[in-house]
């Protein structure tokens, strides 16, 4: 999300002489309010892009606020109300069935004798791909014959235009085959119906049916929302097109199995096709504001799911080699992104920067776990680009600096910039590429200069610091960037890179990630309860990002800090629960009462890649894979403390095949389908 803009003070009127007032003149324009996103945190979202249907709780779309279906990212039909004997049903419940399916159940007294028990069900059932039926189920004992009316209408508005409430009036409608039709000089609309009404009223965008139910019959009528000339969605994650693997979970806690389930649904859900290559697949970042490629978010997210497979790492990296920047400029080898609010502390940081120290890191770590060797080889130079971008932009000092140049010099872009030298040299090393050397003593000295250059000693222990400014003053708060110092990546032999953080320094991170100021209770603050600015609905300043989380759990179980790792895991999956296991992007940090809930942040994507992606992660941590598919290993490092009791995952993937491990409530671990002739590491 960026930042908005907040409203500042109204200047003091300008006095003149020994403070007589200065002649009246015009007033100051008033502030401007900052902008706001209309709250998505009670809307139902389906969700199969390029498709998307966002509801309220009661069902009936009447074009307000974010209503409607969109393919593509226009609202293709905004208003959908139905009336039944010329009264709106009265709406009983609304829930997701699946990522892409909503139902909203209603009810009518029809009969004059019924007392005051319901006699007709309206049941309508709404899919992202723009089909909508709508079914009566009579519980009368005499037949019925109903009038239905369903009224249409859109604006053909793009989504943006519709957040920041300038979509403009409806357009006029015109009958149009089995339905209606709608046209602006951008595109057009078509709902057509079946079966086809008894009556069309174009002026008053209206459709009717007179439909007989029998004694306990049921009758339905089924619209489909198109624009002109488009065919219904296919979404990429349909059958064996998906790239991620059906993998299961079970065990003691009955929450895993509907958290992994609800995340793959999700990540499934925002797939999306490369228009240059169709066959290769990407993550678009969440819906409903950020439906297309962030490329960090889509980095992120195909890294956590790697246990899932390999083919949307594959096609997320061939994605983005073929945007990377080329020249003799300076950012010659950088994959381009937007930047993003970095907080109250720090200016935007630049996700290009993120995104561009990522690509190798994938790569590298995708080869562990099976991505074929062929495509390693053709996806090298892009990862050569991005390592040669690295030393360039860090120049003759020690450094990253973000945004560059003069940007301050971030602790996680430094966590970013070594594993990438890191995981890099591994790659030009294995292929006889030269530059491993040099990145290797670049990341040695970065490691010796970063421990003193980035710790803040206090009577607490001490603290790594958030940034260094270009003049050397160090940012002391304390925030949840500091986990990515805990992330290092894996090597060959199933080890983990050495972080730029020593034994110390580690053991007293761990203790404040996992102390009251940073831990919530239901996953990990981005900012301490105790820092100036925090704010426990801040995205960047107290909310609780479950990406973040998933990474703290993951580096601090890696470390050997399990106690602190079970605990921010524990909250999250508490969290889950309370959001029916979709997890959003963010939540607000209050601390954890008992009986209580998370509160939901207004803005939040719901489902989001990272947080879907995060899922996958936190489980598969708990099971501890390390493959190395190139060496026919895989190496066991599970949480031996089995906070969540016995656990198993099916349906995984190393090296190319399925892959299926239980862990024990002692925090025994025992491979139980694994590809052939794949040895057990120590």
């Amino acid at each position: 999300m960026s930042a908005l803009p907040g409203t500042g003070n109204l200047p003091a009127q300008p006095l003149t002489g020994a403070g007589s007032p200065a002649t009246p003149q015009a007033p100051p324009p008033a502030p401007r309010r900052p902008t706001e996103l209309p709250p998505a945190h009670t809307a139902l979202i389906c969700v199969a892009l390029p498709g998307l249907a966002i509801s309220t709780e009661q069902g009936q779309l009447t074009g307000s606020g974010m209503e409607g279906f969109y393919r593509a990212g226009r609202r293709v039909l905004a208003r959908c109300q139905v009336r039944v004997a010329g009264r709106e049903p009265l709406a009983v419940q609304a829930r997701m069935v699946t990522a892409d399916r909503a139902r909203f159940m209603g009810t009518l007294r029809i009969s004059a004798d019924a007392g005051p028990d319901p006699d007709v069900v309206v049941e309508r059932t709404r899919y992202a791909d723009g089909t909508e039926r709508i079914t009566l189920h009579s519980t009368a004992r005499r037949s019925l014959r109903l009038p239905v009316e369903v009224s249409l209408g859109t604006d053909l508005a793009e989504l943006g235009a519709v957040a920041s409430g300038s979509a403009g009036p409806e357009l006029p409608a015109s009958v149009h085959d089995s339905g209606l039709r709608w046209s602006c000089a951008t595109g057009h609309s078509t709902v057509t119906a079946n079966p086809p009404p008894s009556d069309a009223l174009a002026s008053a965008g209206l459709l009717r049916w007179e439909l007989e139910l029998p004694p306990g019959g049921t009758r339905s009528v089924e619209l489909r929302v198109r624009p002109d000339g488009a065919g219904p969605i296919r979404p990429v994650s349909r059958g064996a097109t998906s790239p991620l693997a059906q993998t299961e979970a079970a065990g003691d806690d009955p929450g895993v199995r509907a958290l992994l389930h609800t995340c793959l649904e999700d990540l499934e859900a925002l797939l999306l096709r490369d228009p240059a290559n169709p066959s290769d697949t990407h993550l678009a970042a969440g819906a409903p504001w950020r439906c297309g490629m962030a490329p960090a978010d889509a980095l992120i997210a195909a890294r956590m799911t790697l246990p899932l497979g390999t083919r949307l790492a594959a096609g997320t990296l061939r994605t983005l080699a073929r945007a990377q920047l080329e020249g003799p400029e300076t950012r010659s080898g950088m994959i381009p992104g937007p930047r993003r609010d970095a907080g109250p502390h720090l200016p935007p940081v630049c996700t290009g920067t993120e995104a561009t120290l990522l690509f190798p890191v994938l790569l590298a770590e995708a080869r562990r776990w099976g991505l074929p060797e062929q495509e390693t080889e053709e996806l090298l130079p892009a990862a050569e680009r991005c390592l040669r971008w690295l030393r360039a932009a860090v120049g003759d000092g020690m450094y990253l600096p973000d945004p560059r140049p003069g940007g301050p010099l971030r602790c996680e872009t430094q966590a970013y910039a070594h594993r990438a030298a890191l995981l890099g040299a591994d790659l030009l090393d294995t292929y006889g590429r030269p530059g491993g050397t040099e990145l290797r003593e670049w990341a040695r000295e970065l490691r010796t200069r970063f421990r003193a250059d980035f710790w803040l000693e206090d009577r607490g222990g001490g603290r790594p610091a958030a940034a260094r400014k270009p003049g050397g003053r160090l940012v002391p708060h304390l925030g949840a960037g500091t986990a990515h110092l805990l992330d290092t990546g894996l090597l060959g032999a199933g080890d983990q890179a050495p972080g730029l953080l020593d034994k110390v320094q580690t053991e007293q991170l761990a203790r404040l990630l996992g102390g009251p100021a940073m831990d919530s209770g239901w996953g990990l603050r981005t900012l301490g309860v105790k820092e100036a600015a925090y704010n426990p609905f801040g995205h960047r300043s107290g909310a609780v990002r479950v990406q973040e989380t998933a990474i703290a759990v993951s580096g601090l179980a890696a470390a050997g800090y399990e106690k602190e790792a079970s605990s921010l895991l524990r909250g999250v999956l508490a969290a889950a629960e309370s959001f029916g296991h979709r997890l959003p992007e963010m939540y607000a940090g209050e601390q954890r009462m008992a009986g209580g809930a998370p509160l939901p942040h207004p803005a939040a994507c719901r489902p989001a890649a990272t947080a879907a992606a995060s899922g996958v992660l936190l489980l598969t941590t708990l099971v501890g894979i390390r493959p190395d598919a190139p060496a026919g290993t895989v190496t066991l490092r599970p949480v031996r403390s089995a906070p969540l009791g016995e656990i198993g995952l099916t349906g995984l993937r190393v090296a190319g095949s399925p892959f299926a491990i239980r862990v024990s409530r002692l925090g025994l671990a025992m491979v139980e389908e694994a590809a052939d002739g794949l040895q057990l590491g120590v």
